[in-house]
């Protein structure tokens, strides 16, 4: 009960000092809120507007016999009479009028014409022998793909549908050549068996022609993180940690503070055992920074709408922060002979390891850095606890988190037995 007493003496104290609040609780939200208008335009939002593609289709395909039937023999059978109608109803499936509008030409000149006159972002002209090309074994089946040259992400995503359905023409071109050079002369008369059934796996899953395409929305299946909040998030939790430290060298710095102002020789001539009074210390360090962190967690989520992840994860990376960062403090004031001396703590041990500690923050951007940097980090506690956070933002499980916390932990272990063990021998 003494214990808790002191930590509650100890707590107000800290907490009645105007600096200390500031670099509890304002210093890291005003150093995010700086960097979050600083990168206020790369969204508006959070949300990321994919407009419609116009696309024109001259389809001038004038079919082929061969191809009429390996196309009717396909399970269901294609209703659609050339392969260049299948590319059409391939475009124009309901699955892509969030990203393509499709609308016919009829003829080559006047495709090309919409797209020069900014009427469509893509025109794809499809030639007359476009089927018979594909029928014949020797043939080469061609599109042509006309784009409005100042536009990239448009005709890129048409660009992409179209490979896709065309890989699986090669595939079939392919599939009879491996046929043509390992059967001999006798397949020739098989051919139109071999492309059946290449249509017919090809087509297993979906009779339909639009099923050769598998579409994905550009939306995931859960609400995307606005890039905002994604440079925003790692930044504040950066800032958090970083800060976190500063208050557990700040509150442990007590024990000093009370120490030249004679207040704790005295607490020791009390009826108070001395293991009591230094874990009512201790008990006050681990408070403090609890409160910071949960008070920036809250504030962080609610200002800045940052999703630190999963409660239990998110928890327990709190927690052994918490700790370490305690411990850190009450190492480091060990050391220390006096206050006076705090100030190249503060300004040289702490800012540096600080620093050190959020190396991997700012080269997440970069793959050849990041793993340098993220090895570096590790060389300090705060590099441990940032890592930590930055899993749990990113959905790690918890199996993949324990690495993280028992390298907080063991930090945390060494700091507090060697802090707890040099007081314990200066007070004795």
């Amino acid at each position: 009960m003494k214990a808790i007493d002191i930590a509650i003496k100890d707590m107000k104290r800290s907490y009645r000092s105007a600096v200390g609040l500031v670099f509890m609780f304002a210093l890291p939200l005003l150093t995010t809120g700086l960097f979050y208008f600083m990168f206020g335009n790369i969204a508006s939002g959070g949300e990321f507007d994919l407009s419609v593609t116009r696309v024109i289709v001259a389809d001038l395909d004038e079919g082929s016999p061969d191809l009429r039937a390996q196309m009717a023999s396909a399970p269901g059978g294609l209703q659609a009479a050339t392969l260049g109608q299948v590319v059409v109803e391939a475009l124009q499936n309901e699955d892509l009028s969030d990203l393509l509008e499709v609308s016919l030409a009829e003829d080559p000149a006047s495709a090309r014409g919409a797209v020069d006159g900014q009427e469509a972002q893509v025109a794809i002209l499809i030639p007359a022998d476009f089927s018979r090309q594909f029928a014949d074994p020797t043939g080469r089946a061609v599109l042509e793909f006309y784009q409005d040259p100042t536009l990239t992400i448009g005709p890129g995503i048409v660009r992409s549908i179209l490979s896709r359905f065309l890989d699986g023409i090669a595939g079939t071109k392919i599939a009879v050549e491996v046929a043509l050079d390992e059967g001999g002369p006798e397949i020739v008369e098989r051919i139109g068996e071999v492309v059946r059934l290449y249509l017919e796996a090809a087509l297993a899953q979906d009779a339909d022609a639009a099923g050769m395409i598998e579409v994905r929305s550009p939306q995931a299946e859960h609400e995307a993180t606005s890039p905002l909040v994604q440079i925003i998030g790692p930044i504040m939790g950066g800032m958090m940690i970083f800060y976190a430290f500063y208050t557990g060298f700040a509150t442990s710095q007590s024990i000093l503070r009370e120490e030249e102002e004679r207040t704790l020789p005295r607490l020791f001539t009390t009826p108070t055992p001395q293991p009591a009074i230094l874990v009512g210390k201790l008990l006050a360090v681990f408070l403090t920074v609890v409160v910071q962190m949960v008070v920036l967690l809250v504030a962080a989520y609610l200002i800045f709408r940052i999703e630190w992840g999963e409660i239990l994860e998110v928890g327990l990376m709190t927690l052994a922060t918490v700790i370490t960062a305690s411990s850190f403090g009450v190492f480091f004031n060990s050391l220390l002979k006096s206050t006076r001396q705090s100030g190249a703590m503060f300004g040289g041990v702490l800012t540096v390891t600080g620093m050190i500690g959020m190396i991997s923050i700012f080269v997440r951007g970069s793959p050849s850095a990041a793993t340098l940097g993220n090895t570096v980090s590790l060389l300090v506690p705060q590099g441990w606890a940032v890592r930590a956070m930055t899993m749990a933002m990113d959905g790690a499980t918890l199996s993949s988190l324990w690495p993280s916390l028992l390298g907080l932990l063991g930090w945390s272990a060494a700091f507090l037995g060697i802090g707890v063990w040099r007081f314990s021998r200066r007070y004795a």
